[in-house]
């Protein structure tokens, strides 16, 4: 799509809704994630959340692909797992506006599957939401009972030295993070977990609540949706966002080759994400932080 174009029609990237009103016996997190040609990875994230006190997995299948759904499948119970069929074309208006597919199956997840639940995430394959010092997610989130927006910032991990995927998963072989995801120019931005009840208008990285654009963070800090860019902010006292932006090298050609998911320039879309890439990579620390969320959990396992 040219400039004008988008000037002209420009992409619809929110959706308001009326929020069904929650159960009298919601309770517990589900995760809602959209996925396509997942498999290498599915089956440790999809483990590893579940691990962490994930009750529900509202998968949005996009299209079929390299055996996503059956490797999810192998790692959950069943009863844990809804999978929903969900082409993601580029759907457009009468007037040729582009509608953002993710938004589209969040309303829908929201509307659908809300009820049932205090909380609602909404994150993706590369992104792992990791009790910080919590032995699980529902326990982290002591203290924050009457949140309805919690906004967590990636904390984002580079290629780590690997060409090609490592053995071993993700948590074990990605370790380098950028020093300060809230000093970087490009790649600063965050997921949600929000409570399904209260939503009136639903984005990808922000979501309206009662009719309004703020929230809190973990550490229970209020912001309007456009001041968490400050780094007064900034946290990850409680829940930790990893975002493995890149994983291999290798998976990074791939993730460029794919292309955006938005109508976007091919060309502009490769500067984006190697700016990106060289930011998270210009100055890195070692973070063990799911690690040894891992390690807390097999200690705890009899």
């Amino acid at each position: 799509m040219s400039l004008l174009s988008r000037l002209l029609y420009p992409p619809i990237t929110r959706l308001a809704i009326t929020a069904p009103p929650g159960a009298p016996t919601r309770a517990g997190i589900a995760i809602v994630l959209i996925v396509r040609n997942e498999a290498r990875h599915i089956a440790e994230w999809a483990r590893f959340h579940h691990a962490a006190g994930v009750s529900r997995f509202f998968v949005y299948e996009n299209g079929p692909g390299d055996g996503t759904i059956e490797a999810i499948r192998a790692a959950l119970p069943a009863e844990a797992l809804t999978v929903i069929p969900w082409a993601q074309s580029r759907f457009r208006t009468t007037r040729n506006r582009e509608i953002h597919n993710q938004v589209l199956a969040y309303a829908h997840a929201l509307m659908n599957f809300g009820p049932a639940f205090r909380w609602m995430a909404f994150i993706d394959v590369d992104e792992f939401l990791v009790p910080v010092s919590a032995p699980s997610i529902p326990r982290a989130l002591e203290g924050l009972e009457d949140a309805a927006h919690i906004s967590l910032p990636w904390q984002m991990f580079g290629r780590g030295g690997h060409a090609t995927p490592p053995e071993g998963g993700v948590v074990a072989n990605y370790t380098a993070r950028a020093r300060d995801s809230f000093a970087l120019k490009h790649g600063l931005n965050f997921k949600c977990l929000v409570d399904p009840a209260r939503v009136t208008e639903v984005g990808v990285h922000e979501f309206g609540i009662d009719g309004t654009a703020q929230g809190i963070n973990d550490a229970g800090r209020p912001a309007p949706h456009k001041d968490r860019s400050n780094p007064a902010f900034a946290s990850r006292a409680r829940l930790q966002l990893n975002h493995y932006y890149t994983r291999s090298d290798a998976e990074l050609q791939a993730k460029i080759a794919r292309g955006s998911n938005k109508d976007v320039q091919a060309d502009k879309h490769i500067r984006r994400v190697l700016r990106i890439v060289a930011a998270i990579e210009a100055d890195t620390v070692e973070d063990r932080t799911a690690i040894d969320f891992v390690a807390r959990l097999h200690a705890a396992t009899p």
